[in-house]
């Protein structure tokens, strides 16, 4: 399994971009959960608050769920 090293402000740029599209973190999770992700709102919050880690492949699924870029998520 592959995780991302928290060396930028990930989760922050995470929320900027699921509250540009207008979704909740409930709604964002449903959306990823019907695609197969067993993440939870508890650990969407926590990964936006910088506290845990994302797996790679969920953080790929959020870019395909919120019509992001890469350089959305990666932001100094």
């Amino acid at each position: 399994m592959q995780w991302i090293i928290r060396d930028i402000p990930l989760g922050t740029n995470i929320q900027k971009a699921r509250m540009k599209r207008g979704l909740t973190q409930e709604q964002l999770i449903a959306q990823m959960q019907l695609h197969g992700s067993t993440m939870t709102r508890s650990t969407l919050a926590n990964i936006e608050a910088g506290t845990r880690n994302i797996r790679a492949c969920d953080l790929k699924l959020m870019k395909k769920i919120l019509n992001a870029d890469y350089e959305d998520f990666f932001k100094d």
